[in-house]
């Protein structure tokens, strides 16, 4: 007999005393709030909802104290991040929130970080805008922020989120151990109910999606430090920012926190001395703690020079370049044939529009959604082994993956295998992207084409007369990019 049926049959004895009526009553509300099922998707609108729960169940509790309980959940409580954050007392109600199993077991699921031997990186979530990040560093630099006693000069804030993970990291490259120092991305198995997340390659110890979390714990735990009030509710200021739906004028007129200009944000905040200074810091610190030694003088010289190599690769990486969307994650079919390798390094770049898809995208699901449909297009239609375009530009703050940085594309005839294209999703024979995705693609995507994706030197953008059945000599994108040349009337 379910809970409602329960109360209707209390209600039919007109005997039956007035409190019992009320008791039942109160049973049925109270197993409705404590039983709920916690859905098992790895999304950040989920783990949202979660929070939102947590902080209904504990009316009054400060988010700070949401943030212990949290932690306490996902079992991250080493020396490290208590030197910082201070000890989370075990028999402690009154400064943490009282969470069931299974709201506990999710948030265990969804912040404990790590990576399985099958290449499965746990302790990810998949954000609205299509990227994936890990929690654990969110949440401990906002965390951070909140108990910082000075505005804007966070104790713990860099170590704690981002500058440790990257210094093991670099260490571990350094010893042979790893074949990257940095990254990689994965795949989703599912975009609309995430739950696993397979990388693309051998992890490094400073995956991308725990990069992507560190950079976001820097930037909300600045964001919070600085405020003259706190925020109320940790889950209001987690929507916020993973969730704002652009306006038809995109990026230009969004708010500046938001999870889409990640990077924007944080080149703002983190210059790469800074950066160096806190890796070594938080490896001399992370050597005291844990292992109980000292790091002799040489010692931290020779960490210095390695740690100063990865920062290089680091910035140009995750600062200089443009977040892309893998192909996996916008749902991309196999490449037909056998794809030809471009001879790098090029040397230019080719401009497009779409001029079908019309209309700029402003989400992830739409965005991919026109992926697929340009790639059927071109491989059905045209004849074609895969899209045409190396990089496609959505309105929505990304790039997606094309045909890549290594693999020829099918662009500007005659050309393919001198420079990449990149086409701008959109009609633009009597109008331009928005100022946020032509810089996109201007300033960020230009410094990293040459060499696939490796700084090598300068080349040449090219915007490309865009032509469907006629040629369309007034095309805007063609005529009105500043500093860009115009390439002639050349055709796929």
């Amino acid at each position: 007999m379910s809970g409602a049926q329960g109360v209707e049959d209390s209600m039919i004895s007109p005997m039956e005393p007035h409190w019992k009526w009320c008791l039942t009553l109160l049973v049925v509300l109270v197993s409705a709030h404590t039983d709920t099922k916690v859905t098992s998707s790895q999304h950040m609108d989920d783990f949202i909802r979660v929070l939102e729960q947590v902080e209904y169940r504990n009316p009054g509790l400060q988010p700070v104290n949401v943030l212990r309980g949290l932690r306490r959940a996902a079992g991250l409580r080493d020396e490290f991040m208590q030197h910082f954050l201070g000890t989370i007392r075990e028999d402690s109600t009154s400064e943490a929130p009282v969470m069931d199993s299974n709201l506990s077991d999710f948030i265990g699921r969804a912040v404990h970080h790590q990576v399985t031997e099958r290449g499965r990186e746990e302790g990810v979530v998949l954000t609205a805008d299509g990227t994936t990040v890990a929690m654990s560093p969110v949440l401990l630099g906002i965390e951070a922020g909140l108990v910082s006693k000075t505005r804007c000069q966070v104790r713990g804030l860099y170590p704690l989120t981002l500058a440790r993970n990257l210094g093991l990291s670099f260490q571990r490259f350094h010893s042979s151990l790893l074949s990257h120092r940095l990254g990689p991305d994965g795949c989703w198995d599912d975009v609309t109910s995430p739950q696993v997340f397979t990388l693309s390659d051998k992890p490094s110890l400073a995956t991308d999606a725990l990069v992507n979390g560190g950079m976001d714990g820097v930037i909300l735990g600045m964001e919070v430090s600085a405020q003259s009030q706190r925020p109320l509710k940790l889950s209001s200021l987690l929507r916020t920012y993973y969730c704002h739906h652009l306006e038809v004028e995109g990026l230009d007129t969004a708010p500046r926190l938001i999870s889409r200009l990640r990077r924007e944000n944080f080149r703002e905040l983190a210059r790469p001395p800074l950066l160096q200074r806190q890796v070594v810091r938080s490896l001399v610190l992370q050597r005291r703690l844990i292992d109980h030694s000292t790091m002799l003088s040489q010692e931290k010289e020779e960490l210095t020079a390695v740690v100063r190599e990865g920062i290089k690769e680091f910035v140009h990486k995750y600062m200089d370049c443009p977040a892309i969307i893998p192909r996996c994650q916008w749902g991309a079919a196999p490449y037909r044939g056998t794809p030809t390798p471009l001879s790098l390094p090029l040397s230019f770049m080719y401009i497009h529009h779409t001029y079908q898809p019309g209309q700029p995208c402003l989400t992830f699901q739409q965005c991919s959604a026109d992926m697929r449909s340009m790639q059927r297009f071109h491989q059905d239609d045209r004849g074609w082994d895969d899209i045409g375009y190396s990089f496609v530009a959505g309105s929505d703050g990304y790039l997606y993956r094309g045909r890549g940085w290594h693999w020829q594309g099918a662009h500007t005839k005659g050309y393919n295998s001198k420079g990449y294209g990149v086409s701008f999703i959109g009609d633009y024979t009597s109008r331009l992207p928005s100022q946020q995705t032509m810089e996109l693609v201007r300033d960020r995507l230009a410094s990293c084409a040459v060499g696939g994706g490796r700084l090598v030197g300068n080349f040449t953008l090219y915007g490309h007369r865009q032509l469907v059945k006629t040629s369309c000599p007034g095309d805007a994108l063609y005529s009105e990019i500043t500093g860009w040349e115009h390439f002639g009337e050349v055709q796929n």
